[in-house]
């Protein structure tokens, strides 16, 4: 036999036997993917991929995605074997408490590790963000003989990544978009858990890609490692996304369980690694790399290192013809905001009648837009509702990449998950909006951007039951609940343009993912003269006003579009001789980060009686509100009404506030 084909069906076979013998050693985990997309998997390591294991933040890598994240010893095996920072002994102690290998893979702790996936279509759309993401750099800042720009990002999907409704979503606004940098192996090894696929995917793949305006190429057989490279190759070469389908054999080398539901997601047993090893010729004990084969695996090293200085000479000549360009690249790709950015954040005049929230927040997208270009973003068809729209920035287009628009459709799981890939691939701090009922099409995205701390900010709009005669289909009420429940998630609910305009210097400013909740309709701007001097929204609540000549004796507390109604029955209740406290409480998760000397000072424990007044549920309102306290809530749907007369109906008044506050101070008339 050829030795160099040896070698490289051996260096296949080493990516199978580690992904066994960690599966076998953590008793749990799936071995079925890696055993039969090992080949695949080599060619675009090693012969395609342009990237350097010594220095995985290398601006201009392409990327690699592993959608199907419960193969993860795959990915795992491939970052050691190729030499990025993942030891040996990290691959035995797979899913292991404290291990940088766990059970899949986790953007931010293992090294190499573009993304977090497992969630299945995840991946496959965050694909998607990071071609957006490539497309939108080089538009802005390759020139003519400077490409400092142009990388791919590959993937392996599966068919439960094909099987989800946000990989369909994602895949088609690709092939609108045209992104030819998007290259994606399919492991079509037509088997699922509960058995063949035929008992319920048997549709066309191939045509659907088809008709989305990808590139569909097959590979029968995916150990065939030249026909994968040529595939490869063809694949490079068109200007549309490509969809390689990759007829494979799960689990494959397993004398028994190959090409069975049983390879999928459990270890394969001592008897089957035997059979494996004698199957496929491998005599190295568990976790043994022979020498040659982690030779030839670290040439990627090698070759990445020289490839990466390569990038850099090449970059070092466009610094020095084109050094504004150069530097403003730079200090996004490694996420430095502009010096003084914040002067641009606007300061909005006191105002009775004042504005909705999401048309402030329009106001200051656009008034800090040109000092941050890395600002992106778009809506799920929704833009001159949500005032997302950077005006003047032009629509993000297969014939303007440099357009600043991006136009998601009605597609907002594809919208949040593409959002957190352009966030993963840094150089910008991306925005995705919609209304906020509809954050329920997209929370598993947005759960991901906390897990992974991704920079992705969420604009929800239409945030209560203010949206009034829309109904309970589109007024949210659970949703304030959900979001807060998610982990390093903030959310923020801002009360007046003013504290709109502090949302986003925190969002902004901060490294994970931001929600803001803004209202249809109308609020005032409320005069910070009269009450506070500033908004101390980054805090997450404040005191707005001390109101009365009496100390405080009840605090009325509120978020959003509340807090001037809890003003204005504030002021009733000091007219009668009352001391109230009203508190603006934006973020319950900036407040819950401070110290308890400044929460104390907010909500002084002292002051028992308490009252908090917001348009959702009032699920978690009682750890602010105390066993004594009271919340004015919606606890059912909303309905269908002019918003001033469901507020009215639902209780959201001055007079039921002041009655419930006289009871709680024993004042009732």
């Amino acid at each position: 036999m050829d030795t160099t084909i040896d070698l490289s069906n051996r260096s296949v076979n080493a990516i199978r036997f580690l992904s066994m013998d960690a599966v076998q050693k953590a008793n749990s985990g799936h071995p079925g993917l890696p055993l039969g997309m090992a080949s695949v998997a080599y060619v675009i390591w090693t012969r395609h991929m342009r990237h350097n294991p010594a220095n995985p933040e290398w601006p201009d890598r392409d990327r690699f995605v592993l959608s199907g994240g419960h193969g993860s010893m795959l990915l795992y095996s491939l970052l050691y074997l190729t030499g990025y920072d993942l030891s040996l002994d990290e691959l035995r102690n797979f899913r292991q408490w404290g291990s940088l290998t766990p059970g899949h893979p986790e953007y931010g702790l293992t090294p190499g590790v573009e993304t977090t996936t497992g969630p299945l279509g995840q991946g496959f759309a965050n694909g998607v963000g990071m071609a957006i993401a490539e497309a939108s750099l080089a538009a802005h800042y390759n020139r003519p003989g400077h490409d400092i720009v142009n990388h791919y990002v590959y993937a392996i999907v599966t068919d439960g990544d094909l099987m989800e409704g946000v990989a369909s979503e994602a895949a088609s606004l690709a092939g609108h978009l045209k992104l030819g940098k998007l290259i994606y192996c399919y492991d079509d090894n037509r088997i699922s858990i509960e058995g063949s696929t035929e008992l319920a995917f048997t549709e066309d793949r191939g045509a659907r890609f088809e008709a989305y305006g990808w590139q569909v190429l097959r590979v029968d057989d995916a150990n065939d490692l030249d026909a994968i490279d040529h595939a490869l190759e063809v694949a490079k070469a068109d200007p549309r996304p490509t969809l390689i389908i990759c007829h494979s054999t799960i689990g494959y080398g397993l004398p028994k369980r190959a090409g069975t539901a049983k390879a999928h997601g459990e270890p394969a047993g001592e008897e089957e690694i035997a059979g494996a090893r004698l199957a496929l010729g491998w005599e190295p004990e568990a976790f043994d790399i022979p020498d040659d084969i982690l030779q030839h695996y670290r040439e990627t090293r090698t070759r990445g290192e020289a490839q990466q200085a390569e990038w850099q000479q090449r970059f070092d000549a466009y610094q020095a013809a084109f050094p504004a360009e150069a530097a403003e690249l730079e200090r996004r790709i490694q996420g430095r905001l502009p010096e003084g950015w914040e002067k641009d954040l606007p300061v909005f005049p006191a105002d009775a009648k004042g504005m909705a929230t999401r048309a402030s927040s329009g106001k200051v997208i656009n008034a800090i837009a040109g000092e941050l270009p890395e600002l992106m973003g778009g809506s799920a068809d929704l833009a001159p509702s949500t005032n997302t729209l950077v005006d003047g920035g032009g629509d993000f287009e297969p014939a303007n990449y440099a357009g600043r628009n991006l136009h998601f459709g009605v597609r907002e799981h594809a919208m949040g998950s593409i959002v957190n890939g352009m966030a993963a691939h840094k150089g910008f701090i991306p925005y995705g909006a919609t209304f906020l009922v509809f954050s329920d099409y997209m929370r598993p995205a947005v759960r991901l951007a906390a897990l992974s701390h991704f920079h992705s900010v969420w604009v929800f709009t239409h945030d209560s039951i203010g949206l009034g005669e829309d109904g309970p289909t589109h007024q949210p009420v659970e949703h304030l609940a959900a979001l807060r429940a998610i982990p390093q998630l903030v959310t923020i609910r801002p009360a007046d343009a003013n504290e709109v305009s502090e949302a986003w210097k925190v969002a902004i400013k901060r490294a994970g993912p931001t929600a803001l909740a803004l209202t249809r309709q109308v609020v005032p701007t409320l005069d910070r003269e009269q009450y506070a001097a500033a908004s101390g929204l980054e805090k997450g609540a404040y005191v707005l006003a001390n109101l009365g000549e009496l100390r405080p004796q009840i605090i009325l507390m509120a978020s959003g579009s509340e807090v001037s109604l809890v003003l204005d029955a504030g002021s009733r209740l000091a007219a009668e001789g009352i001391g109230v406290r009203v508190v603006s409480f934006p973020s319950w998760e900036l407040f819950a980060n401070q110290d308890s000397a400044y929460q104390n000072s907010v909500l002084s424990p002292a002051i028992t009686a308490r009252i908090a007044v917001e348009a959702g549920v009032s699920m978690g309102w009682e750890r602010w509100v105390g066993n004594a306290g009271r919340v004015i809530a919606v606890n059912k749907f909303g309905a269908s009404a002019p918003a001033k007369i469901v507020f009215q109906k639902y209780g959201f008044t001055v007079d039921n506030i002041v009655a419930q506050a006289r009871e709680m101070i024993g004042r009732v008339d």
